[in-house]
């Protein structure tokens, strides 16, 4: 069947290992779009911390955000589907998190938010010049972080953690599944955590927009890399991993690309849609 949708991961996928969109990957997304192709992100980040370049894509439509949390309409700005956590379970998580060596922040209502000391320790915790840049750029500090969320008395998209050392990092990932079975545990870069609700992934986040658009998701084609596009990618029809792939995504994936930093996502849209 022809693949009529296109989901797409952004970092580690779309995106090369600098943050940016290579021109090789943005004709092919181009070129599928004229063949009446829907391209869609699905990422991590909220809308606003898509790369505007991306966002300025006159097919870019509707997105996959906050690893499931949202599908989101641009043209209508409207959300088709959310699925957060709810306020409550978000303060007993950060309480446990408070043990963990470890900064943490949230997303909420598409804004990231972090408490004012732990924005001061950012350098610290996040070596890497280039998410160091764009965790900043997608932060809001506050004084009182968790008197902040009380106040604002809202459900949360997700939850991030930061380590300085792999050690207690794949402890948590072992052991916060058990203590919270409610959420899904999934990592996106080497040295961190991410929390959603358990219903949040970007593999119903992809089951949602189907129904809204009426495919079939032997119609879609999901590229990935990291352990929370797994779900998406055996959601579709199609699932393809980027060679530099966590093992689960690979493990997951129907066909193998080249890695980002080859223009990967490009050699798949080529090789199915093109």
């Amino acid at each position: 069947m022809a693949i009529k949708l296109i989901l797409l991961d952004l970092d580690g996928t779309l995106l090369d290992s600098e943050k940016r969109l290579p021109e090789e990957n943005k004709n092919a997304l181009i070129r599928a779009a004229e063949k009446g192709v829907l391209i869609a992100p699905a990422t991590g980040r909220y809308f606003g911390g898509i790369p505007a370049e991306i966002r300025a894509l006159p097919f870019i439509r509707y997105a996959v955000l906050v690893n499931g949390a949202q599908v989101y309409d641009a043209k209508e700005d409207r959300t088709l589907h959310r699925a957060e956590i709810p306020l409550p379970l978000a303060m007993r998580v950060f309480d446990r998190l408070d043990n963990l060596p470890a900064i943490y922040d949230c997303y909420l209502d598409g804004a990231g938010y972090i408490s004012r000391d732990f924005y001061a320790k950012i350098d610290e915790y996040i070596t890497d010049p280039i998410i160091n840049r764009m965790i900043r750029g997608m932060r809001t500090q506050v004084d009182d972080f968790k008197g902040y969320l009380a106040q604002r008395g809202q459900s949360l998209q997700k939850i991030l953690m930061f380590f300085k050392d792999q050690a207690p990092r794949l402890e948590a990932l072992r052991t916060l599944p058990g203590e919270f079975p409610e959420l899904a545990v999934t990592s996106a870069i080497a040295n961190n955590i991410e929390l959603n609700i358990a219903s949040a992934t970007k593999g119903n986040a992809l089951t949602a927009l189907c129904r809204h658009l009426g495919l079939d998701r032997s119609e879609v084609m999901a590229v990935g890399d990291g352990s929370n596009d797994a779900s998406m990618l055996q959601a579709a029809g199609l699932g393809v991993a980027m060679a530099n792939a966590d093992p689960v995504t690979l493990a997951a994936a129907d066909w193998v690309a080249p890695s980002n930093d080859e223009c990967g996502a490009a050699r798949a849209i080529e090789r199915f849609c093109l």
